[in-house]
C-alpha cells in the first residue's frame, strides 16, 4: 500500500486473524505508513467468510477510509443462495471526525438533537404525577445523562455500499431465487436495526463465522459487526432494505428488485426509545439513600453493585430492548449457536474484568475507570483461554473488538458458542466471552465507536510466549520502503 496523503495512514484487516505485525495499528502493530511511503502487506489467508478493513489512523474511517472483504471458502460452502451482494452500511457526517469530536469534548451533548422538551415533561406528569416526574428528571440530572443519550453523535447520514437514502441503492434478483446479503456495519458511531419488509432473513453467519441458520424478522447490526443473512423474495416486486439508526435519527434503505428503477414503500422509523434506569441497572427504589454527588459527572464506578446478566447484550429496560418493528422474531445473541466450534470447550485458566466506564460531562471513556494513555497493557499467556467479564457501567452500548484473536461469546451452548470479533455490551449489563490465546505479539482491543476509542475506551493486548518466529518489535516484519 503506498500513502498519497499528506499524512500517515494505515489499514486494519478487520477480523482477520493474522500476523500482529500486519495487522495495522499505528503504534502497536507497526509505525504506521508515512506520506509517500509504502507498505506491503503479507499474510496468509487461513479463514473464509464476510469482513472489511479501514484505517486505523485518527478519524480517517469516519471520514471515509473503509472498505469490504469477502472471503470464498476452500470447500463448497454449506447454505444454498443464488445471488451474492455486499450490504455495507455506514455514516457520514457533513463535520469531519476532527470537529466532531472537538465539539463533543467541548459539549458532550453537542449532537444530541432529541433532547427532551416541556411538553415531554408535562406528558410524563400527567402519566406518571408531578413528584414521580420531578424525581426521575432529578436522577438524570445528578447523573449529568439524558433518557436521550442512545447516540452520542446525530446528524449522520447513513450509506449503503455509499448511497444515502435517496440514491437507493438497488441489487437485482429473478423471484424465487436465493440471495445472500452480507451486512457490514462500518459506521462510526450508528447502530442498525435492519428489516426487510415482506421477507424473512435466515441468519447463515456472524462476523465471518458460520452460525446454525436462525430465522428472523428484524437484527441489529452493531458497529463493525457482520451479519450474513439470505432471503427468498417470490413476487415479481420490489422490497426495502430499511436500517433505522438504534436512537431512530436516522436510516438507511436500499433496495431488492427484479429490475432497476423499481421502488417499495419505506417504512415509518419506530418512535425514539428513550432510556430508563432499568436500561442503568438500577431503579429508583435502589437510588434512595444514594449519594448523588458521587455521581455527578457520572462516574458509574459509584453506580454498580446492581448489575445485570443477561443472555444477550440487550439491556432489559424499557428504552433499549428491541423488538421487530412487525411484532416478529428480534435476532438476539443468545439465538447464535456455532455451526462448527472453532476450539475444543475448556475450562478459562483465569478471568479478567473489564469495565467499561466514562464521564459523559467530560467525554472521557475508559476502562476500568482509566484511559488508554494511563493504562498499563493486558498481559496474556500464550496457550491460556482466558474469560473476560464485560461490566457496562455506563448509558451507551459499547461494541468491543479484540484484534488478531477470537471472542467466543457465552451464550451458555457450550462448544457451539459463537466465536465473534466484536461483541456489544449494553448498559447496565455483564457480557462473558472466552479467548484462545493463540496469537503471540501485541494487539488492540477497544470500543469500536469511533470517538469513544479515541477518548480512551482501549486497551493494548500483549501475548507473552509463543513460537519463537513471533517477535514483540513490530519494526522485525512487514517491508517498509
Amino acid at each position: 500500500m503506498t500513502n498519497n496523503l499528506d499524512e500517515s495512514t494505515s489499514i486494519h484487516w478487520h477480523g482477520l486473524i493474522l500476523p500482529f505485525q500486519m495487522d495495522g495499528v499505528p503504534k502497536i502493530s507497526y509505525p504506521g505508513i508515512a506520506p509517500g511511503e509504502t507498505f506491503t502487506y503479507k499474510f496468509p489467508i487461513i479463514q473464509s467468510g464476510t469482513y472489511w478493513f479501514h484505517s486505523h489512523s485518527g478519524f480517517q474511517e469516519p471520514d471515509g477510509a473503509y472498505g469490504s472483504i469477502v472471503i470464498e471458502p476452500e470447500k463448497r460452502d454449506p447454505f444454498r443462495f443464488d445471488k451474492d451482494y455486499v450490504v455495507q452500511f455506514t455514516d457520514t457526517h457533513p463535520h469531519s471526525g476532527k470537529r466532531i469530536f472537538r465539539n463533543l469534548k467541548m459539549s458532550a451533548d453537542y449532537y444530541n438533537r432529541q433532547q427532551q422538551t416541556i411538553g415531554d415533561f408535562f406528558s410524563d406528569v400527567s402519566k406518571n404525577g408531578l413528584k414521580a416526574t420531578i424525581d426521575d428528571r432529578m436522577a438524570w440530572g445528578d447523573m449529568r445523562m439524558m433518557k436521550t443519550d442512545i447516540e452520542d453523535v446525530q446528524g449522520f447520514t447513513p450509506l449503503i455500499n455509499g448511497k444515502g437514502p435517496e440514491q437507493n441503492w438497488t441489487g437485482l434478483f429473478e423471484p424465487k431465487e436465493r440471495i445472500r446479503l452480507r451486512l457490514i456495519n462500518s459506521s462510526a458511531m450508528t447502530y442498525f436495526d435492519v428489516r426487510i419488509p415482506g421477507l424473512k432473513m435466515t441468519v447463515v453467519a456472524a462476523d465471518g463465522n458460520n452460525v446454525q441458520p436462525v430465522t428472523v424478522d428484524e437484527l441489529r447490526l452493531g458497529v463493525a459487526e457482520t451479519y450474513d443473512v439470505i432471503v427468498r423474495p417470490m413476487d415479481d416486486k420490489a422490497y426495502t432494505i430499511f436500517g433505522a439508526s438504534m436512537g431512530r435519527t436516522a436510516y438507511a434503505r436500499g433496495t431488492l428488485a427484479p429490475r432497476e428503477g423499481m421502488v417499495a414503500d419505506i417504512p415509518d422509523m419506530s418512535k425514539a426509545p428513550l432510556l430508563t434506569m432499568a436500561d442503568m441497572g438500577m431503579d429508583h427504589s435502589n437510588m434512595k439513600g444514594m449519594d448523588h454527588s458521587n455521581m455527578k459527572g457520572m462516574d458509574h464506578s459509584n453506580m454498580m453493585g446492581m448489575e445485570q446478566e443477561k443472555d444477550s447484550f440487550y439491556a432489559n429496560g424499557s428504552g433499549l430492548v428491541p423488538t421487530a418493528a412487525n411484532g416478529g422474531k428480534f435476532l438476539s445473541y443468545a439465538d447464535l449457536k456455532a455451526q462448527k466450534p472453532l476450539y475444543d470447550d475448556r475450562e478459562a485458566t483465569r478471568e479478567i474484568e473489564l469495565r467499561l466506564t466514562g464521564n459523559m460531562e467530560r467525554y472521557i471513556w475508559s476502562i476500568n475507570g482509566v484511559k488508554y494513555e494511563d493504562a498499563d497493557p493486558i498481559v496474556l499467556q500464550y496457550g491460556e483461554r482466558v474469560r473476560f467479564k464485560f461490566v457496562n457501567e455506563t448509558m451507551m452500548t459499547h461494541p468491543m473488538h479484540l484484534h488478531g484473536m477470537w471472542s467466543i461469546l457465552d451464550v451458555g451452548a457450550g462448544k457451539w458458542d459463537p466465536a465473534k470479533h466484536t461483541i456489544s455490551v449494553a448498559p447496565g449489563t455483564t457480557v462473558y466471552s472466552e479467548t484462545e490465546v493463540d496469537a503471540p505479539g501485541q494487539w488492540a482491543f477497544h470500543c469500536h465507536l469511533s470517538f469513544h476509542m479515541d477518548a480512551g475506551m482501549f486497551r493494548k493486548i500483549v501475548v507473552e510466549g509463543g513460537p519463537k518466529s513471533a517477535s514483540l518489535n513490530p519494526l522485525d516484519k512487514g517491508e517498509l520502503q
